[in-house]
């Protein structure tokens, strides 16, 4: 009962930190005055400091501290503190009260080995990474797994003033300013220009020491230029590169006074392991490319092979609904302008020019499906003359529709029976001029050949 009664008090101690009611806590600790002690006996992943440092409780979480300064260094089980949550979420007076009750707190690392700073860099949080590079000078230099620096991060995520107050701590250590991580052996200049960060990359080539630095190579053996270079074109593509030949960054061929990337560097980390990883990533637009590619095609192709099944069944000017003549020439079902007398050949190649499209979108469509590799020279010709087809013949069928459907009156040519009880083909009054026909027979006699 007595047990039952400690973990009831210790899951309202947890309500009461989500709201930051003073009165639920100080009632508790008059209940049991040992209750936070006993919070590491319980199956919860985080301590009532941890929750109220992440919801901005300051009250409540100087209550904790005054009681318990021993939770200021305790766990979740992300193996984060408390400061790493308030950290991230910008709450400057609760960072001040962890860091008044132990400075260490700042150099807990979590699970990916990441500090308080490093969520402080990553959201942008620049008097949180004052507040913290001034309780421990040299946590700007603490380098988490994958070899990144808390300047990695803030390129990464694009935090101009956190990078401009960071540089500001290190700027004489050109070795860390220019250190490479561990995933493809980037410096936070290729990462800046990979991610097409302008004003980062002006900045960044404003230092003097990452300037010197600046054509440094990656273990793919690429200058910020060369990965530049192999980025999809677009306008900020121009102008970096642009600001990169300003500063005077070159390409890795051409730089004679520089040694050639070894096989270590190029092929391996640290560790021994490849870098297939970085090598992913530097091609991956190119992948995507491709498949966008594959994917319009095959829309497009389906598009025209449905619009050109749908003429087949339903041509221009339509199919005789009933029986319209006496000698059975004119089944029901049977298209209207295979009976007229000037149109028989224009109305032939209409059929042809369609089919033809309808035979070449099919033919696309194969070809994408059937796995064939848009980066084979042979295929591509073979997929770029099917769509040519395709798109001709689809501009003169509706050419052709177009011409059969304002037929001209002098040249309505048709037996009286024929259209005896049928209005499909009464001749329109406002046709004047004979152009129209003149281009039908020349197309037609186009088609013949």
């Amino acid at each position: 009962m007595e047990i039952k009664m400690e973990d009831d008090n210790i899951t309202e101690l947890h309500e009461a930190s989500e709201k930051g009611c003073m009165v639920t806590l100080h009632r508790l600790i008059q209940k049991d005055p040992h209750i936070l002690h006993k919070i590491s006996l319980t199956p919860f992943n985080e301590t009532p400091l941890h929750i109220s440092a992440l919801l901005g409780h300051v009250d409540f979480t100087r209550a904790l501290l005054a009681l318990k300064p021993q939770l200021a260094m305790d766990l979740d089980f992300h193996k984060r503190c408390p400061l790493h949550l308030a950290s991230a979420n910008g709450h400057v007076e609760i960072v001040h009260a962890l860091l008044r009750a132990n400075e260490d707190a700042c150099l807990v690392c979590d699970q990916d080995g990441r500090t308080p700073l490093h969520y402080a860099a990553m959201r942008g949080k620049v008097e949180i990474v004052k507040a913290l590079i001034f309780a421990k000078h040299d946590l700007t230099r603490v380098v988490f797994d994958g070899g990144e620096t808390v300047l990695h991060l803030c390129v990464k995520y694009n935090q101009l003033e956190t990078l401009k107050l960071l540089e500001e701590t290190v700027k004489d250590d050109g070795e860390f300013l220019n250190s490479k991580d561990h995933d493809g052996g980037n410096t936070i200049l290729h990462i800046a220009v990979m991610l097409k960060q302008i004003e980062i990359v002006k900045f960044l080539l404003s230092v003097s020491k990452v300037k010197e630095e600046a054509n440094a190579l990656n273990w793919m053996g690429f200058t910020a230029l060369d990965v530049l270079e192999r980025s999809p074109k677009d306008f900020k593509r121009f102008t970096l590169q642009n600001i990169l030949m300003d500063a005077g960054v070159e390409r890795a061929n051409n730089q004679n006074n520089l040694p050639p990337p070894s096989a270590n560097m190029i092929g391996h980390h640290e560790s021994g392991k490849p870098t297939q990883l970085s090598k992913q990533r530097s091609l991956k637009h190119k992948s995507n490319w491709i498949q966008e590619l594959r994917g319009a095609l095959m829309v497009v192709a389906t598009v025209i092979a449905t619009m050109t099944y749908q003429p087949a069944l339903s041509p221009p000017n339509g199919v005789w609904l009933t029986q319209a003549c006496r000698n059975t020439t004119c089944d029901a079902r049977t298209w209207v302008l295979d009976f007229h007398v000037n149109y028989q050949h224009l109305f032939l190649s209409f059929l042809v020019s369609n089919s033809i499209t309808f035979t070449a979108s099919l033919s696309v469509i194969f070809l994408l499906i059937s796995g064939f590799p848009l980066k084979n020279i042979f295929f591509m010709v073979i997929l770029t003359l099917a769509m040519c087809t395709t798109l001709i013949s689809l501009g003169i069928t509706y050419v052709l529709a177009f011409i059969l459907m304002i037929p001209e009156k002098n040249d309505l040519q048709v037996h009286p029976e024929m259209c005896k009880g049928v209005n499909l083909l009464n001749e329109p009054e406002w046709m004047e001029s004979s152009l129209r026909w003149e281009t039908a027979v020349a197309i037609s006699k186009w088609m013949k050949l």
